[in-house]
């Protein structure tokens, strides 16, 4: 059969002036259609801007060990009637053995490749295009192939310096840089196998890489768990939650969670992405699905463009993944010379996944289903809708069947394709529902938050939903802009509507949230300053605030503002300047509100109004006693402001649950390490005497139980759970040991230890002698009474969670000197003017 009225006959190779196909690019995905070209027979041509093959592996540094994922997809660049092994072939494997491979087929299958052929334009139709080199040599060609990828533009860093000579983008050999502090910003694969080769204990590297959240979405599992491994042996370090500030000479400032940090840095490798050469690609007439500078091509199934005659594979396209790209070539060229496109290589593994959804229906039924009606999806392409299906569990729901319940562990994200689920918002009363429809989400506060689920959530109809794992939910909202608004958009109107409440619907907040802004705010940034004459009104996403007021020549603590409140109404509601300071206490999210939108809210919905009014008043208390005092500062009031600058910087401004001691009560008689030891299996979660002080005001080195836990980022077996009272235990069946959430953990809590031998009674040592006695047993008891084969698990505080009696440090103190506090009730006006008071 002769499709699209290709000559068949005509083998690969310069035979005549018009070439059947030009393809563009010698990656994986240009290299594959050419090779299956060749063993068509199709006349064609492969364009290759550089000396060699595969330009994107042949940039990996040297020794690459190249992973063959998904390792459940068929790779079929041979068709299936001869096997993986009749046309390109591949397998995992080192960077110079893939390289040594292909260049081999390449000249075994005849394929016809132009080098040093870089393409600068594109002209003509479908049947008659012409392309034309750097060099200026012309090609002419029935239809073109792009498989360009998209690495020859990477991302600079944003920040100041960014331009400066010690940054690069790209690493050949590891083995070029000795004795030096490298800085690897980036935690995708490249960057983790460019980390791993630089930190090799006989380069002698000090190396840093950066991760500006604290999930690896964009890694393959096995990198990231070898970039742990080498984290936790010391031969790197990795900075959660960090992204550069500044480069400078010999140095590079960081933006940490706390605050600014300066380390010494002599290179910095930026694996922050790239972008495809729109420019070039649109001037072809190819049109992208957006304007965002990361969007891709607009594709049919067949991975043609929206000019007749070109088609987009490989990263371009979407699917960096080798095997995608290779299966990519082979089917464009498939289609091109039958006319038919071939069933996808992942067919029967999306057939697995929608199996159990009602009708027995055809994969692209479902893919049409879920990307017409989620909103998510609908900036997807087919392509990629594929793609992330692969990682997701398709359901369907029977009316009144539970999906999830409150206070059950989870952070992944659901999405409805069909029907509707009702939310039930009273614990108490299951009746009262909150309705959630279809092409909606749910579980976005789990993905974000990583807390447990906050309500029960039921189908209220015949419902279909998919959930995306975490993993795969981050990395769709970090690729597409329009899932990624989406997502935003929802998870703000829905923390409005729970914040203010008063009977509002989405209907009446929806101008608010469609001007709606996001904002990070560093540790110690001013959002509010005093003064000024600004009208924004802040939701503070997560983080924590503190607010001060000048008085003097100083600055006078306010309060402390956890996640989930909103700040800045006074200035809004009364039309005043700004009557006091807010500034992050670690590093943040807030929601900017517009003053004149959220004023035309309270206009339509007096009761929103009487709310803000009411706590309006209350904080306008503490501002007028703190004016009162004007004339006079007391001691005790500065005393205190020091206090909650000291306790922001020890991290408490992120906790939820902490414990302080009051040195003018400690008598230092530890039994507050004695009775958590006994009330944990003989080891205790706290070391007393660690930690800083300030005045008289001590903090142990023990678990705050943060609002969003370091230690959950990471945790293979997601054995680390949050309880319904918001203590974060680890579960020691579970525990595998790894230690991450040690690594993780930035205040040092958490231990690592295998369960001790049970010790004799009390009353055997009291009468006896037997055993160490009260607490945590000395190391060398535990070694010799011990199982040497025991494996270490990891261990901290979980506020005595099923303990009558609560916390045993506190409970065991004699003098009253330890106490469990949560940061927004100690750091209180209350205190201030007991304080002050006293």
């Amino acid at each position: 059969m002769v499709a699209l009225g290709f000559d068949l006959s005509k083998g690969g190779g310069r035979l005549s002036d018009l070439y059947e196909v030009a393809i563009i690019g010698s990656g994986p995905a240009g290299m594959s259609a050419a090779g299956q070209a060749a063993k068509r027979g199709l006349s064609h041509v492969l364009l290759e801007k550089t000396d060699h093959l595969s330009d994107t592996i042949y940039k990996y540094q040297k020794g690459k060990h190249v992973m063959a994922t998904p390792s459940n997809l068929q790779l079929r660049a041979g068709g299936y009637e001869e096997g993986a092994g009749g046309g390109m072939e591949f397998d995992e494997g080192k960077r110079e053995f893939i390289l040594d491979t292909w260049d081999r087929q390449v000249a075994e299958m005849g394929v016809n490749v132009e080098y040093n052929a870089e393409v600068v334009e594109v002209s003509g139709e479908k049947g008659d295009f012409t392309l034309k080199t750097k060099a200026g040599a012309t090609f002419r060609a029935k239809t073109i192939i792009l498989g360009i990828g998209t690495q020859g533009n990477p991302n600079k860093l944003r920040c100041p310096g960014a331009d400066h000579p010690m940054i690069t983008s790209q690493l050949d050999d590891p083995a070029d840089f000795h004795d030096t502090h490298i800085t690897v910003v980036g935690t995708g694969d490249a960057g983790i196998e460019n980390a791993l080769g630089l930190s090799e204990e006989a380069l002698g590297n000090t190396v840093t890489i950066l991760n500006r959240g604290t999930d690896f979405a964009k890694a393959k599992q096995r990198n990231a768990d070898l970039l742990q491994a080498a984290h936790d042996d010391g031969k790197l370090q990795i900075r959660f939650k960090t992204s550069p500030a500044e480069v400078r000479d010999g140095e590079m400032v960081l933006e940490t969670e706390t605050g600014q940090e300066t380390i010494p840095c002599n290179t910095i490798i930026a694996r922050i992405g790239s972008q495809p050469p729109r420019k070039f690609i649109e001037a072809m007439g190819v049109e992208f699905t957006s304007e965002d500078r990361s969007a891709f091509p607009i594709l049919s199934p067949v991975f043609e463009s929206t000019k007749p005659g070109i088609f987009v594979i490989g990263a371009l396209a979407g699917y960096p993944l080798i095997k995608h790209c290779m299966n990519q070539g082979y089917d464009v060229v498939e289609y091109l010379a039958t006319g038919e496109s071939p069933k996808p290589a992942d067919e029967p593994l999306l057939e697995e996944v929608f199996a159990g959804l009602p009708g027995n229906k055809p994969v692209d039924h479902w893919l049409e289903v879920y990307q017409k009606n989620v909103d998510i999806f609908k900036g997807l392409s087919t392509l990629q809708m594929r793609e992330l299906m692969l990682d997701s569990t398709c359901t369907a729901f029977a009316p009144g069947e539970v999906i999830f319940r409150r206070n059950e562990q989870g952070s992944s994200l659901f999405a409805i394709a069909q029907g509707s689920v009702a939310v039930e918002v009273d614990p108490n009363d299951p009746s009262i529902t909150v309705p959630i429809g279809q092409g909606s989400i749910f579980g976005e506060v789990g993905l974000i938050s990583g807390r447990r689920r906050g309500s029960t959530i039921r189908a209220a109809e015949e419902t279909v939903v998919v959930e995306l794992s975490r993993k795969a939910a981050l990395k769709l909202i970090g690729s597409s802009p329009e899932a990624n608004e989406t997502v935003k958009r929802i998870s703000i109107e829905r923390q409005i509507l729970q914040m203010f409440g008063s009977g509002l619907t989405p209907d009446d907040i929806a101008p608010l949230v469609a001007s709606a802004q996001t904002e990070e705010v560093r540790a110690g940034q001013v959002v509010i300053q005093e003064g000024d004459d600004d009208k924004d009104l802040f939701i503070l996403r997560f983080g924590s605030m503190l607010v001060e007021k000048a008085i003097g020549d100083r600055q006078i603590f306010l309060s402390y503002l956890p996640a989930g409140t909103f700040f800045g109404e006074m200035a809004v509601i009364d039309g005043s300047k700004r009557t006091a300071t807010v500034k992050a206490s670690v590093k943040s999210e807030v929601i900017r509100l517009p003053g004149d939108g959220f004023l035309e809210l309270l206009d339509k919905k007096p009761q929103l109004r009487e709310r803000a009014l009411e706590v309006m008043a209350d904080r306008r208390r503490t501002t007028d006693f703190i004016e009162s005092q004007k004339d006079s500062v007391d001691n005790a009031l500065e005393l205190y402001t020091e206090t909650a600058k000291f306790l922001s910087e020890q991290g408490i401004g992120e906790a939820t649950d902490a414990l302080l001691i009051d040195e003018k009560l400690c008598i230092g008689c530890d039994n507050c390490e004695r009775a958590c030891a006994d009330a944990h299996e003989g080891l205790s979660r706290l070391d007393r005497e660690a930690g800083k002080s300030f005045a008289h005001l001590h903090v142990p080195t023990s678990c705050r139980h943060c609002e969003h836990p370091h230690c959950m980022a990471d945790c293979p077996p997601n054995a680390i759970q949050r309880g319904p009272d918001g203590e974060v235990s680890i579960n020691a069946e579970t525990c595998i040991g790894c230690g991450n959430c040690k690594s993780n953990c930035p205040y040092g809590v958490i231990r690592m230890d295998p369960v001790p031998p049970k010790k004799p009674s009390l009353l055997s040592w009291l009468f006896f002698g037997s055993g160490p006695g009260p607490g945590e047993a000395s190391y060398s008891w535990r070694k010799s009474h011990g199982d040497p084969d025991l494996a270490k698990k990891a261990i901290k505080c979980d506020m005595c969670a099923g303990i009558d009696g609560g916390p045993a440090c506190v409970r065991a103190c004699p003098t009253g000197a330890a106490i469990r506090v949560a940061p927004d009730k100690f750091l209180t006006f209350a205190k201030i003017t007991e304080d002050v008071e006293d």
